[in-house]
């Protein structure tokens, strides 16, 4: 049974609100108490009946109705339309959609199987990982710098100081940006469960002691996000291996770290390991970076190899045991040994406990929920957002499409332009990309003109005496429009937006070229690679516009 206060404008007298209460109770599992003094209507309902169908009912008769409080919880103080939002998860899509719907007018619920909220990114994922990231830089520039006068010194690394730290900055940002905020809506409700669809109208969840909720609503978004695959490698299932989770929050460090996977998750969290003391050594199914230019993999390969990364290129594990606390990973007859076994080679959608054929929802590529750039399923009243859906797997593209999935369960029209959606990978060097690479934009049919700048001739990279790497840009060859950026550079992170801003606005190579770039600063490589494409930029003056 849900209650209900609606506010209702239009009525004139007493008969005026009698003609509303009846108009209502006409209604199956509706129940209503109208107030001509209070302009207000008191209602309980079963939670199955629309709200649509309120409004409906009173318009019928010449009035007009806006939600202002359900089951005791006040509503956004904005016009709203009465509407109930169901969503499924509470990471950053889920927040961020949240939040919006509630601007919109709607009242929401999430709903969260985990004991914690916030998602992969505050908990396990981005936050406590750029920690960790960081702290093994420091600790690299110790032991080596590139200056001749700063004498170099092995760091004394603990551990368990570094990881108490890491976790209270998890807590308090959870707190700040999950947990407060929920706190601080009333129109927001939490229930904890697992949630399975009956229909498209319809949510079931399954509390913690093993009880059933029923949950209907408007509209329904799903954002349950995703989590690390576990490659079908014989005798894998059998022992303690480390998904990143673990490996962000493990209390002491490896001897030797085996990682299986070769993309963002396994090159980072690999060189931070190495970084704090570890051997490592990884096994990549094909290269490192396979999805990427292949000039990134080779750069980023090399860099690894520096720092005695060891890189096994077109390497499978065909077996894993564990022995006396060792791992043993065989791949093509040579088996080699580690006291810790990181596995991230993906990370597949949860959707599979969610009963999506009972809703009508349409998956591929193992669950991966198809949503069209408004973020609608082949649901009509069920949108999806994030990790979970066939959208790039990023948190600020999680949180963006939240956002406009809100807006549009909503009233509203909102969609998700990933044509220049910016990506960077956290290692040293970093690795930033945006818009085509030269081999899509050639798929896609492009006449592609690219040009390639090594770093040493970029003058702050020469004054860091940090050389290694290069700024790729990819220009169409019949507009001279700039299509795309490739950057395998210390700072490539912070260099990159410059680039996606010139691709979001059809900024043409030249255009770029013309620009003015602070010197000495490492994103002036952009201006310079854009300058590449008409003149020799060695025969140029320092900062030469």
């Amino acid at each position: 049974m849900a209650t209900l206060t609606l506010d209702i404008s239009g009525m004139t007298c007493d008969r005026c609100a009698v003609k509303a209460q009846n108009a209502l109770n006409e209604l199956p599992g509706v129940s209503a108490q109208v107030s001509f003094n209070d302009r207000a209507a008191a209602i309980d309902m079963d939670t199955d009946v629309p709200i649509d169908h309120l409004f409906d009912a009173l318009a019928n008769k010449g009035f007009r109705a806006r939600l202002l409080q359900r089951d005791g919880r006040a509503v956004s103080d904005k016009s709203s339309d009465g509407s109930h939002v169901v969503i499924i998860g509470t990471g950053s899509g889920a927040f961020a959609a949240a939040i919006k719907a509630v601007e919109g007018g709607a009242t929401v619920t999430l709903v969260e199987r985990a004991d914690i909220i916030g998602g992969t990114c505050v908990n396990v994922g981005c936050v406590p990982s750029k920690i960790m990231i960081r702290s093994a830089q420091l600790a690299q520039h110790q032991r080596h710098n590139a200056f001749d006068g700063l004498a170099d010194s092995e760091p004394v690394i603990d551990r368990r100081a570094l990881l108490a730290q890491q976790s209270a900055r998890v807590d308090e940002l959870r707190q700040a940006k999950y947990e407060s905020i929920l706190e601080g809506n009333d129109a927001i409700e939490l229930v904890r469960g697992t949630a399975s669809f009956k229909d498209s109208s319809t949510l079931v969840v399954t509390r913690p002691d093993g009880s059933e909720q029923i949950l209907r609503a408007d509209k329904f978004l799903i954002a349950t996000g995703s989590s690390p695959a576990v490659p079908p490698v014989p005798g894998l299932q059998d022992v303690p291996y480390w998904t990143s989770t673990e490996a962000l929050f493990a209390e002491s460090i490896p001897e030797h770290l085996i990682v299986i996977g070769s993309s963002i998750v396994a090159v980072e969290i690999a060189q931070a390991y190495r970084r704090l003391g570890s051997q490592v050594t990884m096994l990549a199914r094909t290269r490192l970076l396979s999805q990427e230019d292949p000039a990134l993999g080779e750069g980023l390969t090399a860099a690894f190899e520096r720092e005695d990364i060891r890189v096994l290129p077109g390497t499978s594990a065909s077996r894993v045991d564990y022995e006396n606390q060792i791992f043993i990973v065989t791949i093509d007859g040579e088996m080699i040994s580690g006291d810790a076994l990181l596995v991230a080679s993906g990370r597949p959608p949860n959707t599979a406990d969610l009963n999506l054929a009972a809703a009508g929802v349409e998956t591929i590529n193992g669950g991966a929920i198809v949503v069209d750039d408004h973020m609608r399923t082949s649901a009509a009243n069920v949108y999806a957002a994030g990790d979970c859906t066939t959208q790039p797997q990023f948190v600020y593209v999680a949180a963006a499409a939240g956002t406009r999935a809100a807006i549009n369960m909503t009233g509203g029209d909102a969609a998700l332009d990933l044509s220049a959606m910016p990506a960077v990978i956290f290692t040293d060097p970093q690795v930033a990309t945006v818009g085509l690479s030269e081999a899509d934009a050639s798929e896609a049919g492009i006449n592609v003109d690219s040009r390639t700048l090594g770093l040493e001739n970029v003058p702050r990279a020469l004054a860091n005496f940090e050389t290694d790497g290069f700024v790729k840009l990819v220009a169409d060859a019949d507009t001279n429009r700039l299509i795309g950026a490739q950057i395998l550079a210390p700072e490539a992170g912070e260099m990159i937006q410059a680039a996606v801003l010139a691709i979001h606005n059809n900024m043409t190579v030249q255009e770029l070229a013309d620009q003015l770039f602070p010197y000495l600063t490492m994103v002036e490589g952009l201006k310079l690679c854009a300058q590449t494409f008409f003149k020799d930029v060695k025969q140029l003056s320092c900062c030469a516009g």
